[in-house]
């Protein structure tokens, strides 16, 4: 009698080992697939940050130079000269040297 329940309790332990051998696997597959789910999300914010840091510099540059570009109309535009410019409705052909050609 000894010797069954010896025999059924070492098959026990057998049964027990193996399905906690299969758990810890499918536990270390889902932890890997988790790190490289998150490793693709941080390459694609990477991507996304350097894309957008290039936008910002052009962008920069753009402003820069539409800045100078006003600066220098600012100079010669005869509608900024006007001390009644905020009361009276400029003429058109004082609007038409402002605009581009």
């Amino acid at each position: 009698l000894d010797v069954f329940q010896s025999r059924e309790e070492d098959d026990r332990k057998v049964r027990r080992r193996e399905k906690n051998r299969v758990a810890a696997q499918r536990s270390r597959k889902k932890q890997t697939q988790k790190a490289d789910k998150l490793h693709k999300e941080y390459e694609s914010l990477e991507q996304e940050n350097t894309s957008l840091k290039r936008e910002i510099g052009k962008l920069t540059d753009e402003m820069k130079h539409l800045s100078e570009v006003l600066k220098d109309h600012e100079k010669i535009c005869p509608l900024l000269h006007c001390t009644m410019n905020f009361v009276t409705i400029p003429r058109p052909d004082a609007l038409a040297s402002c605009l581009p050609r």
